[in-house]
């Protein structure tokens, strides 16, 4: 029998019982404060503050949209605005193709003779 137990405790670590240990007093309510207000103050100037500053450029460039702009899409494509709706914009492609695509698609303006350029 010695030599079963033997051979169970070498594969076998022994349990022992856990003593808990007396609780300590933690930091107080006001480093809990402390902690929530950092938090916030991060989340404030990592996340809102440039998503909502991306917004107002996305929304200045939608309304500064005019007819023979040049401009990219999210998708890549680029074209010239042929016609300019209030949810939609009608793309010049190249001559005689045309697509029409929701405005807020649009990802970004390109100089004046970009699509010359590349051509």
């Amino acid at each position: 029998m010695y030599f079963v137990n033997n051979i169970i405790n070498s594969f076998l670590s022994p349990a022992y019982a856990y003593t808990a240990v007396p609780a300590q007093q933690q930091g107080g309510g006001f480093s809990l404060m402390l902690m929530t207000g950092v938090f916030i103050f991060f989340m404030y100037f990592v996340i809102w503050r440039p998503q909502s500053k991306r917004a107002k450029e996305q929304r200045t460039l939608l309304n500064s949209l005019t007819k023979g702009d040049e401009v990219v899409t999210t998708g890549g494509i680029l074209g010239k605005i042929a016609k300019l709706g209030d949810n939609y914009v009608q793309l010049t492609l190249a001559d005689n193709v045309e697509i029409t695509i929701q405005k807020n698609s649009i990802a970004g303006a390109l100089p004046k003779g970009t699509l010359k350029s590349l051509h």
